[in-house]
């Protein structure tokens, strides 16, 4: 199985040069294409792909102002215009939008195929560099694993990451189990499970909001290209970076720990793009990471033998009353929890959301049914009635 492992490292002031002139040439290779690519096309209706653009690669090394793009190895900027190309064949499978050009303040990245690195007792010499790379290694290599693929990062903050890409023929499939579990997402709780529990939610942008508001405040009073704006901005980069790394750190630690305890788990097939247009939710539900979970859960379920289980997203999981599967009309964001008005059993909202769902998760992982409901009229709604309890507002 392919996999890649990440890891922060520390270059030496020389490593740092030439990775920083590396990156710089490839996001230059990468927009000259790309200007190419659309000027060919809005001028002359001409598609220009990879192989035309690497013929302009080589003309372009051959300019007396472009002579320090012979400077850097030649295999990251290839892999630039293939990852361009790459680029446009989403764009016109529907997949992605139009490429957009690469900016400096973004950081950046250059990836390095085999022949343009050394893998050697356990540490990596990248072409032009003449020292191995300071490696944090926080886990270790598969044993008799060697990275095909090495790709180096500058992040926002500053900061430098690597990434290894392996095949891994080890099989890490854990022992079955019989258990299964259903998650409801939610913002106030993060996860709720069928089996009752309720998993909070960090909300680390909130804990760090006060902070990173002060700083953006700072960064807007700075005159543009001055050297103070830089630092202010790289303050900015670090607290969002913080804010990001927690977030992931605790997806990370909840989504193995859901595939350790069970078999099956089952989710919603929610379209997070479209949820987090509405102004009034759209920062709660980012700062949730709704999809980093479920893509997690994706990858981790696969690498060790779970099954993931993604119903339909218009599935009435909330609406639907679990007990006798009356299904009320309407059930406010607000009215956290009901009485069903046909069988008169008093529901959590998010609880039986979670067992809902994993009763058509089961239905849909045996016979594959379609879980999307039929139209449907109740005489039961639960607006302002006496038996729906409101939620507490917050303060």
């Amino acid at each position: 199985m392919e996999k890649a492992y990440r890891y922060r490292f520390y270059p030496t002031t020389e490593q740092e040069q030439i990775l920083r002139r590396t990156i710089g040439c490839v996001r230059l290779v990468f927009n000259r294409a790309l200007a190419a690519r659309t000027e060919a096309w809005y001028e002359r209706q001409e598609r220009v792909d990879y192989v035309q653009t690497s013929a302009m690669l080589t003309q372009w090394k051959k300019l007396e102002d472009l002579q320090f793009l012979n400077e850097v190895s030649c295999v990251p900027l290839q892999q630039g215009l293939r990852h361009l190309q790459t680029a446009f064949a989403n764009f016109f499978a529907g997949r992605a939008k139009y490429p957009n050009f690469k900016k400096k303040r973004s950081g950046g990245s250059a990836e390095f195929t085999k022949s343009a690195f050394r893998w050697k007792d356990g540490q990596v010499y990248l072409a032009k560099c003449s020292e191995p790379l300071l490696i944090k290694w926080s886990r270790q290599l598969p044993s008799g694993c060697e990275p095909t693929t090495i790709t180096v990062k500058l992040d926002l903050s500053g900061r430098w990451f690597i990434s290894l890409r392996i095949n891994d023929p080890t099989d890490k499939t854990m022992q079955p189990l019989d258990s299964a579990v259903g998650l409801d997402v939610g913002i106030s709780s993060l996860v709720t499970l069928s089996t009752g529990e309720k998993i909070a939610n960090p909300k680390t942008f909130d804990k760090h909001y006060q902070k990173l508001r002060r700083a953006q405040k700072s960064l807007s009073r700075k005159q543009k290209g001055s050297r103070n704006r830089a630092k202010a901005r790289l303050k900015v980069a670090r607290i969002q970076a913080k804010i990001s790394d927690a977030r992931i750190d605790h997806l990370h630690k909840l989504t193995t720990r859901l595939i350790r305890e069970n078999q099956t788990i089952v989710v919603e097939d929610l379209a997070v793009k479209n949820m987090v247009k509405n102004p009034k939710l759209a920062r709660a539900i980012s700062d949730a990471g709704w999809g980093e979970l479920v893509r997690q859960l994706d990858y981790k379920a696969n690498w060790y033998g779970r099954a993931l289980v993604k119903i339909d997203r218009w599935f009435p999981s909330s609406k639907r009353c679990g007990n006798c599967g009356h299904i009320v009309e309407k059930l406010p964001l607000n009215i956290r929890e009901w009485d069903c008005p046909n069988c008169g059993a008093h529901h959590d909202r998010d609880i039986n959301a979670s067992r809902n769902i994993l009763a058509v998760g089961h239905t849909v992982a045996v016979c594959g049914a379609n879980v999307r409901p039929n139209r449907h009229k109740s005489k039961g709604q639960l607006r302002n009635s006496s038996n729906g309890r409101k939620q507490k507002p917050k303060s």
